[in-house]
């Protein structure tokens, strides 16, 4: 049988893809993180589903589940926030399954940096300000970031950034940004995005941090910085030029 490791989304329950959705309502067993992925969607799984709330289990625990529904012959929807290619510790487990011989597909899904920008109404990718987004974390309590990977040296390119897992470190993520940036660079933080309780806060390198204090913002947050955040006076895309030549292709 197959586990199927399923983006949820970022929070709003129906976020999540129509696969996603499909493979969750036919799986008798469903592994979530309780904290993170909204209740509403275990509503979808079949009667008589085993529930795994993987909170306070650790990955030793969890691939223990995953082995054992194998074993017994069914399909697992192991339901992960966002989207699994980034942050979702998917990694390690799809390495000790395939040790073990347990067949997985990845169902991806809405990541939180996307219902992010939505959430302030901005395209992260502005012709002639911003082609490039960044997406990082700050270490904290966390795994240790590479070499080179310091906010300080990924911020040199001036890049649109995107952070996650780092708002509880706000004060030193501004200062680590600021002299490549500028304090008055446009910065953003949205608090649990797409849920009923979203909070956004807009500003600059100069502010946001005292606005998130204010707001009491502790986790479940993603922290964009970049000048497309209030970019107004640019050239339109080429995409959909009256100049471009359409016998080439594309959209």
């Amino acid at each position: 049988m197959t586990v199927y490791f399923i983006g949820a989304g970022p929070g709003a329950a129906d976020l999540i893809t129509l696969r996603g959705l499909r493979r969750l309502q036919t799986a008798p067993v469903c592994l979530y993180a309780g904290s993170l992925v909204p209740r509403e969607l275990l509503d979808s799984c079949p009667p008589g589903t085993r529930l795994v709330d993987t909170a306070d289990l650790n990955l030793d625990e969890i691939i223990a589940e995953l082995v054992a529904a194998h074993r017994a012959g069914h399909d697992v929807a192991r339901l992960h926030s966002g989207d699994p290619s980034v942050f979702s510790a998917v990694a390690e487990q799809m390495r000790r399954l395939d040790t073990l011989g347990v067949p997985y597909e990845v169902v991806p899904g809405v990541p939180a940096f996307a219902a992010a920008a939505a959430a302030l109404g901005r395209e992260l990718t502005v012709p002639g300000v911003g082609q490039t987004v960044i997406l990082t974390r700050t270490s904290a309590r966390a795994t240790p970031m590479p070499e080179g990977e310091d906010l300080a040296t990924l911020g040199a390119s001036g890049a649109t950034m995107v952070l996650h897992l780092a708002v509880q470190r706000i004060d030193q993520v501004v200062a680590e940004l600021l002299p490549s940036y500028g304090a008055d660079c446009p910065a953003a933080v949205v608090a649990r995005a797409s849920r009923a309780d979203e909070i956004v806060l807009r500003g600059t390198l100069a502010d946001i941090a005292n606005q998130v204090h204010a707001a009491g913002i502790r986790r479940t947050a993603v922290i964009v910085v970049g000048r497309v955040l209030s970019a107004t006076h640019f050239p339109d895309s080429h995409l959909y030029s009256a100049a471009r030549d359409r016998a080439l292709g594309g959209s």
